[in-house]
């Protein structure tokens, strides 16, 4: 079996067969296969697609490249949601203690921001002495002891999309449907949950800018994960706006502390209630959705998901006691407010500016070695549909230096639209689609 044979093969909109992937993934993880021949390969892919059942053999055999969260003889059920990116994104941080008070098992491994889009373990990693690289045993053992962990991905898992997203990266093959969902399913499979609920993001703000690409994502994601016998729901959710009010590593996290004693912005709660409630029924924990709702409403009303919360960070090496402390206070040195340039209302906030102008913060990164801080990011006194004065402050901009504000600036003031009459109000759930 050569190399070249199978790319002419692809090349040509032939189907692989598993044997050739196989092939493919060992050579590539065991140095074997060239980067050149691995790029021409996914060169191929982005233009001639694969099908389900490709990319699920895909899926399983760079799942199978390294180690596997083994989670036996831990009581289940085990689910987890994952996000394909936006801004102002802290759902993750809100319904996995939702979810863990209601019974279900949350295996989370998360990632870090990179580009316009936030990352959770930069968000967690704002709570001072949180740690969020665990092993297995530990893994393991916080999920037994309170429902739920967070974490990393280990250089043990999965280590053929690590290879294979760092050349995507480099070679203009990243927004390839196939590959993007192997990337996703490899790494949810391999923490051990059983069931999965994917926000599919779509919008200005998104990876995924049309509702069309985002459909598709959504649909490859589900029938994938059918094949490889998961059950699986995806929620396409619009980002055409930051979520919430706040955007910031700690600022998500205050944010994420009000939603859970009640007081989150209704824009969070609308897809975080959602995203819950699919995850308890993809789960078993609850039948029907409607009662998903109402259980989602309950942990939040009688406290019991704020004290999951609570546990998760003591549990995980926060200090608790800094969450009051720092809560109000962690604001950066330099600040600076984006007003109204005239009166009228509020028609938009363009997440993908915002998101972009949180790099030049601090809040992101546009590479992997670059550092983020927990104290920069945005705090918006108006969203879509506030009325506002000309000259009316709409956000606050913390910065840890000037120069970051001058460079951020210019995206900033261009991601704010205002207008004469008052936008319509939608809901931010656009599709959803389910195997269950």
């Amino acid at each position: 079996m050569r190399a070249v044979d199978i790319i002419m093969k692809k090349r040509d909109g032939q189907v692989l067969q598993r044997e050739e992937l196989a092939f493919i993934i060992k050579g590539y993880v065991d140095g074997e296969i060239p980067d050149y021949q691995i790029s021409a390969l996914l060169m191929a892919i982005f233009f001639k697609g694969m099908n389900f059942d490709e990319t699920a053999a895909l899926t399983e055999l760079m799942l199978k490249s390294g180690s596997v969260m083994n989670l036996s003889g831990i009581q289940g059920p085990f689910v987890d949601k994952h996000s394909t990116g936006g801004v102002g994104d802290k759902l993750s941080l809100i319904l996995a203690p939702m979810a863990a008070a209601s019974g279900a098992k949350i295996p989370m491994m998360s990632g870090r921001a990179l580009g316009h889009t936030g990352g959770t373990l930069d968000k967690l990693e704002s709570i001072p002495g949180y740690t969020v690289q665990l092993d297995e045993q530990r893994f393991r053992d916080y999920i037994q002891k309170d429902n739920m962990a967070m974490t990393g991905q280990t250089s043990s898992i999965v280590p053929a999309d690590k290879k294979l997203y760092a050349l995507r990266d480099v070679t203009a093959t990243v927004e390839s449907v196939p590959l993007i969902t192997a990337s996703i399913l490899s790494k949810k499979v391999a923490e051990g949950a059983d069931a999965l609920v994917f926000d599919v993001k779509c919008g200005p703000g998104a990876f995924m800018k049309t509702f069309e690409d985002a459909e598709r994502l959504a649909n490859s994601l589900v029938k994938t994960g059918q094949v490889m016998g998961k059950k699986v729901v995806a929620v396409i959710t619009d980002m055409t706006e930051p979520l919430g009010r706040k955007v910031g590593n700690w600022f998500e996290i205050e944010e994420t502390m009000e939603a859970l004693q009640g007081k989150g912005p209704a824009d969070v709660m609308e897809v975080t209630d959602r995203l819950t409630a699919w995850m308890l029924v993809a789960s078993g924990v609850c039948k029907t959705l409607d009662e998903a709702l109402l259980q989602c409403r309950k942990v939040i009303a009688d406290g019991s998901a704020w004290q999951y919360f609570l546990r998760n960070v003591a549990t995980q090496g926060g200090d608790v006691s800094s969450l009051d402390t720092l809560n109000g206070s962690c604001r950066a040195a330099c600040v600076r407010e984006l007003k109204a340039p005239s009166a009228g209302y509020i028609q938009s906030v363009d997440a993908y500016k915002i998101g972009l102008a949180g790099v030049y913060l601090g809040v992101g990164r546009n590479k992997t070695t670059d550092p983020v801080f927990a104290d920069v990011g945005f705090i918006f006194e108006k969203i879509k549909g506030d009325q506002v004065k000309a000259g009316d402050c709409v956000a606050k901009v913390y910065a840890r230096e000037e120069a970051a504000l001058d460079a951020a600036w210019s995206l900033v003031e261009a991601s704010l639209s205002v207008g004469p009459d008052k936008p319509e109000s939608k809901s931010l759930i656009l599709k959803e689609i389910t195997a269950l």
